[in-house]
């Protein structure tokens, strides 16, 4: 029986971590008498989406992401309405799609899984075409992405410095939202996530519920609130309870249409984007094949 094709995609800058040594170590614990590999060290933003399909022409068959969520995001959205199959090393700053799906943060139990082989199709999303696996959205959580993309610091502590500095000038925007079977709707918010799957990275659940096999996005619209509520939303947020907090307004939609007054930054999978003043949201029901625990 041939051996499967697998290309491993290591970020070299996901994360905080050294990684002197981390090819090597894949290597010895792949299982090679199932997998032939070959790694990858990628060299620039949107190099591993050019390389998944020069080498799915060449017989590969298996892209395993060494890296965070925009690694992730990079890889499977060559992936996508495929029979490519996407694998998960997580060594971000976040990891929110590898915590949703249950893949260990640790290498060597990460690896076991690869080995094993196990493969389902999950969900997938896309903001104006864009492809996203695990939230998109706009607001607060958009321009600290993009503040923290800035920063020359990585890793959860230079977030939250981020997100405390930036806090007290935020103004909240308004918003006019078409959800199908809903209808339209005014809001003024803090900011509006579109959930694929249930968190941001870093066990922080802004849609606890969120299912990534159920054909559905979560909207999660967080109203602007006063400086004494924050460290109640931010216990709640990794408390898996801010579905709870009165301030916070969910709903489940196919498709979304979300309209601003001004263009500006948008994320996706943690990553900040320039987007116009019309957004367009969708879910894409089993498009994408992913090694799964």
């Amino acid at each position: 029986m041939p051996k499967e094709k697998i290309l491993f995609l290591i970020n070299p800058i996901s994360g905080t971590k050294k990684k002197d040594n981390l090819a090597e170590q894949i290597l010895k614990l792949l299982d090679h008498s199932r997998y032939e590999a070959e790694i990858h060290v990628t060299r620039f933003r949107g190099d591993a989406t050019g390389i998944v399909p020069i080498k799915m022409a060449e017989g590969y068959n298996k892209f395993v992401a060494v890296g965070g969520d925009g690694t992730v995001n990079e890889i499977a959205k060559a992936l996508v309405d495929s029979e490519g199959i996407l694998g998960i090393i997580p060594i971000g700053s976040g990891n929110g799609l590898a915590r949703h799906l249950r893949i260990p943060i640790n290498i060597e139990k990460a690896m076991k899984l690869i080995n094993r082989g196990n493969v389902e199709a999950i969900d997938y999303g896309r903001i104006n075409g864009s492809p996203f696996f695990c939230t998109c959205g706009v607001g607060f959580d958009a321009h600290i992405g993009n503040e923290f993309a800035k920063n020359k610091g990585r890793g959860f502590l230079t977030y939250i410095k981020v997100t405390i500095s930036d806090f007290f000038n935020y103004k909240p925007k308004k918003y006019k939202l078409k959800i199908d079977k809903i209808g339209k709707l005014k809001t003024r918010a803090f900011l509006i996530t579109v959930a694929n799957a249930s968190q941001y990275g870093n066990n922080a659940y802004i849609s606890p519920k969120a299912d990534i096999q159920d054909g559905r996005l979560d909207i999660c619209i967080l109203s602007p609130f006063r400086l004494y509520r924050a460290p109640g939303i931010g216990i709640r947020l990794f408390a898996k309870k801010i579905d709870k907090s009165s301030l916070m307004h969910t709903e489940q939609a196919q498709q979304i249409v979300l309209k601003r007054k001004k263009a500006g930054v948008v994320h996706y999978d943690g990553e900040p984007c320039e987007m116009g003043k019309k957004i367009k949201i969708k879910i894409v029901p089993k498009g994408l094949k992913v090694i799964l625990p």
